[in-house]
């Protein structure tokens, strides 16, 4: 009699009245006070920044979501970040930013690196992954690219010794390792790979390894391995499918980052953040060409998903789960149906196009 009731156990449980899955989760049990609006300061910037983070203003106003920007002016020719927008970031913990424009040369510092820097945001994350809808020559990518960044050679930690000689300094922090850990475990990501040039760079590289080994050793779940920077970028391009979680010194990270970003399909829908241990600054992931040219901002053609994206997980870290599940799905919808895209994307759509768009397909 048992074993006739079992498969009829199983019809009964097909059955919709016998369906258990639940209709809506409960992603997290709020403090009183949680639902209170959050400053977020805001940074235009540069080139396309203005349209693209006015297109997240747009969304987030659709959406009634729980915050209010405080905006600031800040150009890439400045000579340092004013000190009322550093005091902003830390009142309010979180920015959203726009590109800066980076002068070459002439020994004008990156108004990137500063804010890095001043703000102690020694952990960039960028996530380069497959849209639906979207054909590219590879599928299955999902790579987060973790990259130290405030130390080494792209921080800007450089001097002249003498005359015609100049010294750049590189360290290495076992922070980064630990950072690149802790976010594979709370997120459930199976590998971590340390990218590095230690048969070179034997002293920075290599402690930078064996920072990563020794971390490693504490979350036993966690598959780790090693690869040099240069047999990774062949790597990516012709397997990137292989990597999970990538930890990088500075340099290398902003390669490995554009990389893995072009391979997923652009920079253009790529989100990502830089945080440290009190403040987080959220920006498009991929830095190539986030300041764009001069016929996007004069066409109002700039791509707005990447920024988007990132204001999604803007709105994770500011505890709003739900906000950000309503934007990515929206943005998703877009993309997969393929009517409104920019030029970057293989449409024609300008930004305001496609910021309509995902305002109708919010739920």
């Amino acid at each position: 009699m048992a074993r006739r009731s079992i498969p009829l156990l199983r019809q009964l449980w097909t059955l919709p009245s016998f369906n258990l899955t639940p209709t809506r989760s409960v992603t997290y049990m709020p403090r009183p006070g949680d639902g209170a609006p959050r400053a977020v300061t805001l940074i235009p910037g540069d080139g396309i920044g203005p349209l693209v983070t006015g297109a997240v203003e747009q969304v987030m106003e659709a959406m009634h979501a729980p915050l209010y920007f405080e905006r600031y002016e800040v150009h890439g020719d400045m000579e340092r970040v004013p000190e009322e927008v550093i005091q902003s970031i830390k009142k309010n913990k979180v920015c959203l930013k726009g590109g800066l424009a980076t002068p070459m040369g002439g020994g004008v510092s990156s108004l990137n690196v500063q804010l890095r820097r001043e703000l102690d945001l020694y952990a960039s994350l960028v996530n380069c992954f497959n849209l639906p809808g979207l054909p590219t020559r590879h599928q299955d990518v999902d790579i987060v690219v973790i990259r130290e960044n405030t130390e080494g050679e792209y921080s800007g930690l450089e001097h002249e010794v003498v005359p015609g000689v100049v010294e750049s300094l590189k360290f290495c922090s076992e922070r980064i390792a630990k950072y690149a850990f802790e976010y594979a475990y709370l997120n459930n990501r199976k590998k971590v790979t340390a990218v590095h040039k230690a048969n070179i760079m034997k002293l920075a590289d290599g402690l930078f390894l064996e920072s990563c080994r020794e971390v490693s050793t504490k979350y036993p779940g966690i598959k780790y391995n090693e690869i040099i920077v240069d047999n990774c970028c062949m790597q990516l391009v012709s397997k990137p499918e292989q990597f999970d979680v990538m930890v990088t010194p500075n340099l290398y990270g902003n390669l490995v980052a554009n990389t893995a970003a072009g391979i997923a399909g652009g920079t253009g829908f790529m989100p990502g953040g830089n945080v440290g241990a009190d403040h987080a600054v959220f920006e498009q992931g991929a830095s190539a060409g986030n300041v764009g040219n001069v016929n996007l901002v004069e066409q109002k053609k700039a791509n707005p998903v990447a920024l988007l994206l990132s204001s999604a997980m803007m709105l994770r870290h500011l505890q709003f789960p739900s906000f950000a599940d309503r934007l990515e799905t929206a943005v998703e919808r877009v993309i997969s149906d393929g009517k409104y895209r920019t030029k970057d994307l293989g449409g024609t759509s300008t930004t305001q196009e496609v910021i309509d768009a995902v305002i109708a397909a919010l739920d």
